[in-house]
C-alpha cells in the first residue's frame, strides 16, 4: 500500500475502505440468510432427502428387496395357496421369508439370467416374424 502523504490522500483512503466495508457487510449479510435457510429444518429434511434419493445403491438395494418380497409372496402363493390350516400358514409364511432372503442376496445374479432369458425368447419371436 502507498503511504499517505496528504490530508486529501488519507480522506479518499478512508472512504475507499468504507466502500469495502460496506461491500463486504453486503457479502455477510447475504451469506448469513443463506446459512439461516440452510439451517431449517424443512430445508435439512430436504435436501436430506434428495441426497438419500439420489443415492444409486439405495435404488439397487430397493429394487432388490423389491424383487424378493414379490418372489417370496408368489412362492408361498403357489407351494401352499389359500388353506385355513394354520400348520400350512406357518410353513407358508417360513417358504415366503426364506424365498425373498434367497433372492435379496442374489438379486443381480437372478436378473441377470431372467434379462438372457428374455432376451432369447424375444431374438428367437423376431427371427420367427422375419421368416
Amino acid at each position: 500500500m502507498n503511504s499517505i502523504t496528504t490530508s486529501e490522500e488519507l480522506k479518499a483512503a478512508i472512504q475507499q475502505l468504507e466502500l469495502q466495508q460496506a461491500d463486504e457487510l453486503i457479502l455477510l449479510k447475504e451469506q448469513y440468510y443463506k446459512t439461516k435457510e440452510g439451517f431449517k429444518l424443512t430445508n435439512l429434511i430436504k435436501s436430506k432427502f434428495k441426497e438419500t434419493i439420489s443415492d444409486p445403491g439405495l435404488k439397487t438395494d430397493a429394487i432388490n428387496a423389491a424383487i424378493g418380497f414379490t418372489s417370496g409372496i408368489l412362492a408361498r402363493k403357489l407351494m401352499i395357496g389359500k388353506t385355513i390350516n394354520p400348520f400350512k400358514k406357518l410353513l407358508g409364511i417360513a417358504v415366503e421369508m426364506l424365498v425373498a432372503g434367497s433372492v435379496t442376496k442374489n438379486a443381480d445374479g437372478i436378473k441377470s439370467a431372467g434379462s438372457s432369458i428374455f432376451n432369447i425368447l424375444f431374438r428367437k419371436k423376431e427371427v420367427q416374424d422375419k421368416a
